[in-house]
C-alpha cells in the first residue's frame, strides 16, 4: 500500500471511529509500528489529526481568529441557534457563553425576551440589548481578544455566585472521550465553571465540531444535558452523545 493511500485510509478510519489506537494499526494496515508512527506524525504536522498518548483523534477544524470563525459554518450555526432558542423559556435565568454560535442564538430569541441573561461576552450583551432583553448582567474581567470574552479570576468568581436555570455553552470541539475542549486556556477555565452553574447545560455545536478535539478541556462530554446541533448530522456522530444520556435538539 502506497503512503498516500495508507494515510488516506488512516483518516477514513479516524473519521468513522473517532479515535485510533497506534498499537492496533500495524495489524490493521499490515505495516510496521515505525511506519504507523511516521504516518501519524506527518498527518499531525499537516493538521489532519491530533496526536494523543497511544494514538490519534480528529483535530478541530475551527479557525483561530474570531473574524475567521464568524465566516465558518454560517448556515450550520444558524440552525444550531434556532434549535437551542426553542429550549429557552420566558422568566428563566440563562447564562449565555461567548462565541459566534452563541451570538446567533441571541438573534433567534423572541423580541424583548423576558428573563435574566448573564454573559461575559460584550458582543452577546450588546446583541441582547438590541433585542431589548429585560435584564442583562454583563460579567467583567480581562478581555481575551481571541474568543472575545472576559476571562480570569474576576470572571470566575462572579460566575461562582450565579445559579442559573440553563447555560448556552459555546462548543469549540466535542468528543466522547476527550470531552468539551477549546483552543484558549483561559476561556476553557471559565467554561469549566459555567457547566457547574446551571441546571441544564446546552452545548452549541455544528456538525464540524462533533467528534473533534482541541487543546484545553473544560469538562467531560457528560456535563452537557442537551446538545443543540444542525439537521442532517449522521446518526453515528450523535450516537456516542446519546449513549451518555445527552438530549439532542435539532
Amino acid at each position: 500500500m502506497l503512503k498516500e493511500e495508507r494515510q488516506r485510509r488512516i483518516l477514513e478510519l479516524l473519521a468513522r471511529e473517532g479515535r485510533l489506537v497506534s498499537a492496533e494499526l500495524p495489524d490493521r494496515l499490515r505495516v510496521s509500528g515505525y511506519t504507523i508512527r511516521r504516518d501519524l506524525e506527518e498527518l499531525a504536522e499537516a493538521g489532519a489529526l491530533r496526536r494523543v498518548h497511544g494514538g490519534a483523534v480528529p483535530r478541530s477544524p475551527v479557525a483561530s481568529t474570531y473574524a475567521e470563525r464568524a465566516e465558518q459554518s454560517v448556515e450550520g450555526k444558524r440552525a444550531v441557534a434556532e434549535a437551542a432558542a426553542k429550549l429557552w423559556e420566558p422568566g428563566q435565568v440563562a447564562i449565555v457563553d461567548g462565541g459566534t454560535t452563541a451570538l446567533a442564538l441571541v438573534e433567534h430569541l423572541p423580541p424583548e425576551p423576558h428573563g435574566t441573561f448573564v454573559t461575559h461576552s460584550p458582543l452577546a450583551a450588546a446583541a441582547l440589548a438590541r433585542r431589548r432583553a429585560r435584564d442583562v448582567v454583563l460579567i467583567g474581567g480581562t478581555l481575551d481578544p481571541g474568543p472575545m470574552v472576559a476571562v480570569g479570576a474576576e470572571t470566575i468568581r462572579a460566575y461562582e455566585r450565579v445559579t442559573a436555570d440553563m447555560c448556552f455553552l459555546g462548543v469549540w470541539s466535542l468528543h466522547r472521550e476527550a470531552g468539551i475542549t477549546g483552543r484558549y486556556r483561559e476561556e476553557a477555565e471559565v467554561r469549566r465553571v459555567l457547566v457547574e452553574r446551571a441546571d441544564r447545560v446546552v452545548g452549541l455545536a455544528s456538525r464540524d465540531k462533533l467528534g473533534t478535539v482541541a487543546a484545553f478541556q473544560s469538562a467531560p462530554a457528560a456535563a452537557l444535558t442537551h446538545l443543540a446541533t444542525e439537521p442532517g448530522v449522521p446518526a453515528e456522530l450523535l450516537h456516542p452523545f446519546r449513549e451518555l444520556g445527552i438530549a439532542i435538539a435539532q
